[in-house]
């Protein structure tokens, strides 16, 4: 199969979705990869590392997506790239389609086969092309939370971990999941005191026995929001429901009720995010504030630290890359039924619920296009 890997042109996106060892692995098995020029320079890769590893680098994008069966990116394709998929192309990537109609129309109409890194989910409900990240995200949700409560970034002037005979920071994050648990370990290490909550008792039992003494765990109901809101200094949005809107569990008037200069950090935002005032930005322009709450809502937060997370993501797609190149997409989602679920748009049909809810788009049985 010929492989492509285009240059990342989202804001400040510093990750690239193959490294030199999985150009290796590929080209192993008798596949030919197609590098943009300097596709991995913001992640610490050289050109040359890749020719080493036996790629071809090529000068443009459009070279790379003419030329690809398949493309491995990291983030969505953005308007500009729109007009270079095509019938029959397979793009592996993150999509996040249920937060973006325009982007999901564009692969409709182009009629390329999307597979989606967050909605490949193993029997067990993990979803693992989309873990790494998360854990990524969740760590930096707090070290960027804490950077803004100070006031010099329009935050309360917070230490998050406070010091001896002053209280440490509030920390309140919504979802246990693995954003929540990864952002808990952070603020937890840090010395805050954090609540976690979700609405499953299981995972909330779980989250108790691995956790520190100075995380509570907390049910998560309106009530339960609202009474924490009031009191907290950084709140951290985790809430997931795979491939699907986020919901918004914080409205509108709600910041009303907490401390003037206090964060929100919304992970979520990848999928509508779960703060009603949340809204997509860079890491150019990361920050606003909405009555006089900050707003932190970077939608490709690991791309600030390219390297580890290009390391972390890496590791995890490239089993599945591998499987895709050796068998074509029909074979090897017909055999791996993790990787079917991975399937969101097929050569103009929707095949995955979220998405088709999401816009009221009529839903194909994925069983038919395999």
């Amino acid at each position: 199969m010929q492989i492509g890997v285009p240059k990342e042109i989202k804001t400040n996106e510093n990750r690239v979705a193959l490294v030199p060892a999985g150009v290796e692995t590929l080209v192993a098995g008798g596949h030919t990869v197609y590098v943009e020029q300097s596709a991995g320079t913001g992640s610490g890769f050289s050109d040359e590392a890749y020719k080493a590893a036996g790629a071809t680098i090529l000068g443009t994008a459009d070279e790379v997506w003419l030329k690809a069966d398949m493309i491995m990116k990291v983030k969505e394709p953005i308007e500009v790239e729109w007009p270079r998929m095509r019938k029959g192309q397979v793009i592996y990537t993150y999509f996040h389609f249920a937060a973006a109609e325009a982007l999901t129309q564009a692969v409709i109409k182009s009629g390329a086969i999307a597979v989606a890194y967050e909605t490949v989910q193993l029997p067990t409900g993990e979803l693992p092309l989309l873990t790494p990240m998360s854990e990524v995200a969740g760590r930096m949700a707090v070290q960027e939370g804490a950077k803004y409560l100070e006031k010099v970034f329009g935050g309360s002037g917070i230490l998050l971990g406070g010091v001896p005979g002053v209280a440490p920071g509030e920390v309140m994050i919504i979802g246990g999941g693995v954003v929540g648990i990864n952002a808990a370990k952070m603020a937890a290490g840090l010395g805050a005191h954090v609540t976690i909550l979700d609405v499953s008792l299981e995972r909330l039992r779980y989250l108790d026995d691995v956790l520190p003494a100075n995380v509570d765990t907390m049910y998560s109901n309106r009530h339960n929001i609202l009474e924490c809101l009031k009191k907290t200094d950084l709140v951290v949005g985790a809430v997931l429901l795979p491939g699907a809107k986020a919901p918004h569990l914080v409205k509108r008037e709600d910041l009303k009720s907490m401390k003037p200069g206090s964060v929100v950090v919304d992970v979520a935002v990848d999928q509508g995010g779960c703060v009603e005032t949340i809204k997509p930005t860079t890491h150019e322009n990361p920050t606003y504030f909405v009555d006089g709450i900050l707003h932190y809502a970077v939608a490709n937060m690991p791309g600030g630290v390219p390297r580890t997370s290009t390391l972390a993501l890496t590791n995890a797609t490239l089993k599945y890359a591998v499987k895709l190149a050796r068998d074509g997409w029909r074979k090897a989602c017909r055999e791996d039924r993790s990787l079917a679920l991975g399937l969101n748009v097929v050569e103009g049909k929707v095949v995955y619920p979220g998405v088709a809810e999401a816009f009221g788009l009529p839903l194909v049985d994925v069983a038919s296009v395999l």
